[in-house]
């Protein structure tokens, strides 16, 4: 998720991928996807608008620094899931609609169990634009590159919760040193992450800064 954003901007209904979009297996053909909302495995509890392929698509340049990533952890024989990446501004003005609904909690205990649905938006766990929207977003968390088993985060993905900010002293320091493993390489290849959420990074160097998407992943 993006927790924090400039003033609205338009939106670009392109119903094609634009040219320099790129399916992330195409670029990284090691990476594991994980495609959270393409499932019911998420914070609402089912599939999520706009996700029609358990595929994930990103920026080139997003692409060609997550492979950079990817490279320079096998060294320490880790690896990445991702679990998001583009992100149909139709998903977000979902996310908006579900979070309207205040009798639809089914997911509050796993997902958001020290806050009320309605505080999700006011504490910016949730926003009405996102920067994955904008292509060169990711979601995502380091693996053992042999068993494929997540390291221990403290969280889960999509955890909205104090806990989940990276510096959180509720965890563990092997925890949080997981964290700045994480962040660290990231910000080694461009990214750069938020203090909210430990699996949460944009490139910097972005191609389109004001821009957001709608297109379907497919």
């Amino acid at each position: 998720m993006t927790l924090k954003i400039s003033a609205f901007s338009a939106v670009d209904h392109h119903a094609e991928i634009p040219d320099n979009f790129v399916h992330l297996r195409e670029v990284v053909g090691d990476i594991v996807e994980d495609v959270r909302y393409f499932s019911s495995d998420n914070f609402i509890g089912e599939r999520i608008p706009g996700y029609e392929s358990n595929r994930l698509i990103i920026t080139l340049e997003a692409a060609l620094a997550l492979k950079q990533v990817q490279r320079e952890l096998a060294y320490g024989g880790l690896a990445l899931k991702v679990f998001d990446a583009y992100r149909p501004q139709r998903a977000v003005d979902f996310f908006g609609r579900w979070a309207a609904d205040l009798n639809d909690n089914r997911m509050q205990q796993r997902f958001y169990p020290r806050l009320q649905k309605q505080d999700l938006f006011p504490q910016g766990y949730l926003v009405r634009q996102s920067s994955h929207s904008r292509g060169s977003t990711v979601d995502l968390t380091l693996i053992d590159a042999i068993s494929g088993r997540e390291l221990d985060m403290g969280t889960e993905f999509d955890f909205f919760d104090l806990k989940s900010w990276p510096a959180s002293t509720e965890v563990a320091a092997e925890q949080r040193a997981n964290r700045l493993l994480l962040r660290t390489a990231m910000t080694n290849a461009g990214f750069a992450g938020v203090e909210e959420e430990w699996w949460h990074f944009l490139l910097l160097q972005e191609p389109y800064p004001d821009r957001y998407f709608d297109f379907v992943i497919r």
